[in-house]
């Protein structure tokens, strides 16, 4: 379909492009249960300058191109459901430049946030975003991700100073500087975040770090019921205390983890937390926690101050994923993802956990809490029409009742192709003015067409 465009590319990049049936199949799908489609060819760019040339060639023959980060997006973002070019950005991943003294860091994209705080630890510096997958840095601006810190660093929104991009027309635009604050003109910056490659490619990242705090302690504690651990984060973020991270997994999230990473932790609603600061301050956050968590019931309450320790107790967060599709390995996973004010979270989440027990599904409930934010992971046989309907509509209901509550129907996952029918609910008067952008800036529609819209 696109002979003269993979001509042009194969006389252009030579070994850099590929058309391997096996390697075009690997990049054709995400995490997600999204049907994967292989792409017609992968480039493995190595510069800024390679991926505008390819961009050029595929506007003038109207090409698909899709950038490809680590392949661990969750709503299809990165699958080329009108086939084309995906553009594969890991050999463009290196530190171009740490200014400890600023604190902010110039990144390719195609880096990792686990080598990037590699690179950054000797300098006592950090990158503070955690979404559990060890993401590329294109990937995380490309759908304005966010994770474990969130609830005290923000997301990646928070980070951004300036990104490098190629625009749909080859054209090459720097979008902000390494200043802290700007009233210079649009913002294009955060107009490239969240965009999902449908706008332009980020190549290169400038980004704040932050200082590696003096200390870190993690901790777990035990509830009685789901509610008795939601209200127990509401209170620790109403009361202002500096939590670094509180993460919820219910009942059968920790039967998964004890299953497949054969840890014995006590099956019951379970707040993850961690506090940083000196060590004064972090033993009065955890006092004053404890407080609030045995008035409401809370009980076990650990906490480790060894880094082995606390990353044995973050691998079994961020392995739940694996973890629940163990629990039944023929069946595929639905992940969801809303996002509420903190006000509203026990009363979502509580309406949850009643719909998937009407189901019949085995699903789990897992969140970032302390922001508003969680999961369910749905397993279902998709072979089973019965089961993939009642999927279906549970993951409906989880958005409707998040819009209801003045929420959103992704706090950090994306829209990709699984949410589109969901943005049209939550900015319905927005998505013709969403289109324009997308028209002004896309017209030929070559960029990660279908996702979005």
């Amino acid at each position: 379909m696109y002979k003269t465009a993979i001509k042009q590319l194969a006389d252009a990049f030579g070994d850099k492009l590929s058309l391997s049936a096996a390697l075009r199949k690997t990049h054709g799908h995400d995490e997600s249960s999204h049907t994967g489609k292989s792409p017609d060819a992968v480039l493995f760019a190595h510069t800024t300058d390679d991926v505008a040339l390819a961009v050029k060639i595929c506007a003038a023959n109207t090409m698909p191109i899709i950038a490809y980060g680590a392949g661990t997006s969750l709503e299809g973002q990165i699958i080329p459901t009108r086939g084309g070019l995906t553009v594969d950005m890991s050999h463009m991943n290196r530190v171009l430049q740490v200014n400890c003294a600023d604190m902010d860091v110039r990144v390719e994209a195609g880096i990792t946030r686990e080598d990037l705080n590699r690179h950054l630890r000797d300098q006592g510096l950090f990158f503070p975003i955690d979404p559990g997958a060890n993401c590329t840095l294109g990937g995380m601006v490309a759908t304005r991700a966010s994770g474990t810190n969130a609830v005290r660093y923000g997301t990646m929104r928070e980070q951004l100073l300036s990104l490098k991009v190629v625009t749909a027309n080859g054209d090459i635009i720097e979008t902000g500087t390494r200043a802290r604050k700007s009233a210079a003109g649009y913002d294009l910056t955060h107009l490239f975040a969240g965009s999902e490659g449908t706008l332009g490619i980020t190549t290169e990242i400038s980004l704040r770090v932050h200082g590696i705090p003096e200390m870190l302690s993690a901790g777990v504690c035990r509830f009685p019921s789901l509610k008795a651990a939601v209200d127990t984060a509401i209170t620790t973020i109403q009361m202002g205390l500096p939590i670094s991270r509180i993460e919820l997994m219910d009942e059968l999230s920790i039967q998964a983890v004890n299953a497949h990473s054969k840890t014995t932790y006590p099956e019951a609603p379970t707040l993850f937390l961690e506090f940083s600061g000196s060590s004064l301050s972090v033993a009065d956050q955890i006092r004053s926690f404890e407080e609030i968590a045995l008035d409401m019931g809370g009980s076990d309450i650990e906490f480790a101050n060894t880094q082995e320790a606390i990353n044995a107790l973050w691998h079994a967060r961020h392995n739940i994923l694996y973890a629940t599709k163990a629990l039944a390995p023929t069946k595929s996973t639905i992940t969801t993802d809303i996002c509420v004010p903190i006000s509203e979270l026990a009363t979502c989440m509580m309406e949850t956990r009643k719909d998937i027990e009407q189901s019949g599904l085995l699903a789990t409930i897992l969140g970032h809490v302390g922001d508003g934010n969680f999961h369910t992971i749905i397993l279902v046989d998709e072979e089973n029409p019965a089961e993939a309907n009642k999927a279906t509509a549970l993951n409906v209901a989880m958005v409707e009742r998040a819009l209801k509550l003045g929420g959103t129907c992704t706090g950090e996952h994306g829209i990709g192709l699984g949410k589109r029918e969901f943005l049209q609910q939550e900015k319905a008067s927005a998505i013709p003015l969403m289109q324009t952008i997308k028209n002004a800036l896309d017209p030929k529609g070559i960029m990660n067409p279908g996702k979005i819209f």
